[in-house]
């Protein structure tokens, strides 16, 4: 299951999205996403987990929680349109 995570503090690195999950069960990546040019985080990320119950967990429990001053919003990860639809083919 892919989680996309909003209203991360722009301190929050992998390694902590990492470990804020995990303690509903096994993260398989998590991944901070962040601008190209500066390298500053850009306040979101995704968590992926393998079992789906675990990932439903996480999920619940994660949503609206506050984390370094900010609440955070978690939900199902939408798939990445291929390639040809971002240029509206």
């Amino acid at each position: 299951m892919n989680l996309y995570i909003s209203n991360l503090s722009f301190h929050t690195d992998d390694e902590t999205l990492r470990t804020l999950f995990s303690a509903y069960g096994t993260v398989t990546s998590a991944k901070v996403i962040k601008d190209r040019e500066s390298g500053q985080s850009r306040g979101f990320g995704f968590v992926e987990m393998d079992v789906v119950a675990e990932g439903q967990a996480a999920m619940k429990g994660m949503n609206n929680k506050e984390i370094e001053g900010r609440a955070l919003s978690v939900s199902v990860a939408k798939e990445k349109p291929a390639r040809s639809e971002y240029k509206g083919l």
